[in-house]
């Protein structure tokens, strides 16, 4: 379980709390209550997102569930650094697709004494660590993961499945793109998947050949 620090009066050093899991298992909106509760705490808090995520709204972090909260949609981490001035806090969503600066700038800013939560995807739709992903739970204090509820199974999901033949290694989606998955059910479907794609060599090599019943 995570328990929330307390910023020590003599303490000049923030520190880096990590969210992380497949998709539809809850990160933003864990990310989300951890904001607004420092919100309603009157610290100074910053959000930020990577400009590739647009699903929702470009200017807020939103999550599955429809919450959200103002934020600032940036082309490269560097920006955040930038941007970050007389923060207590910094959020950052999404933050798998950022470039590899981002943990340097994570580092830079708890050096600063800033709060930075950071959620995002640890795997990709092969099942890869995706990103920084990897680096930033490496350096963080606190790694949180969260799961969601496998679409075939009804067990804890940790992979997100890509339902479609799209090969790009970012592809925004939601439910019509992507299903959680358990550890059993993406591998039949990776399996799967890849069967289908031999037949398929196989018809197009020999296009008249007819299939055994």
């Amino acid at each position: 379980m995570f328990l929330e620090n307390t910023p020590h009066q003599k303490e000049s050093f923030g520190w880096i709390e990590v969210i992380t899991g497949s998709m539809f298992s809850g990160k933003t909106e864990e990310l989300i209550r951890r904001l607004k509760r420092a919100t309603f705490a009157k610290q100074n808090v910053t959000i930020f997102k990577p400009e590739i995520d647009s699903r929702y709204d470009q200017n807020k972090v939103v999550s599955h569930d429809a919450n959200e909260i103002m934020s600032t949609a940036v082309p490269a981490a560097t920006n955040i650094r930038l941007l970050a001035d007389n923060c207590d806090v910094v959020g950052i969503d999404e933050a798998q697709f950022f470039d590899d600066e981002i943990v340097r700038v994570c580092n830079d800013l708890a050096n600063r004494g800033i709060r930075v939560i950071v959620a995002g995807l640890d795997m990709d739709f092969k099942g890869n660590p995706f990103g920084p992903m990897p680096q930033l739970m490496a350096i963080a204090e606190h790694v949180t993961k969260v799961h969601a509820i496998c679409t075939r199974t009804g067990q804890l999901a940790n992979n997100s499945f890509r339902k479609n033949e799209n090969e790009r290694l970012v592809m925004l989606g939601e439910t019509e793109e992507y299903e959680p998955l358990s550890r059993a059910a993406f591998y039949k479907a990776m399996l799967s998947e890849k069967v289908r794609k031999m037949d398929v060599i196989v018809e197009e090599i020999h296009p008249n050949k007819s299939k055994k019943a």
